[in-house]
């Protein structure tokens, strides 16, 4: 459950009180029985370990495995042979050098 910080109008007391997201917010100071403001804060939410950051995306460090590299290896093989193809220049039939 969240932590709620709330201020009394009347007395300044500072509270902070453990409640439920669909709790409606206090009203009343249970100190004084003053008018109560509920305060924006900030959160003590912080994300801890591995796995937070661009240089800790997963997949980083995995071990590639035969099947894996196979693949690879294949996929490289076919981008080369369809770069040949297109790098090829196209022969003039001899209609298109007597023009």
């Amino acid at each position: 459950m969240p932590i709620y910080e709330y201020k009394c109008e009347k007395c300044r007391k500072h509270h902070e009180i453990m409640q439920k997201i669909t709790e409606k917010p206090l009203t009343i100071c249970p100190s004084c029985g003053g008018a109560m403001k509920k305060l924006i804060s900030n959160t003590s939410f912080v994300l801890k370990g591995s796995g937070w950051y661009v240089t800790d995306y997963a997949g980083k460090g995995k071990k590639e495995t035969k099947e894996t590299a196979g693949k690879k290896e294949k996929a490289e093989h076919t981008a080369k042979k369809e770069s040949k193809k297109e790098s090829r220049p196209e022969k003039k039939s001899s209609a298109d050098t007597a023009k």
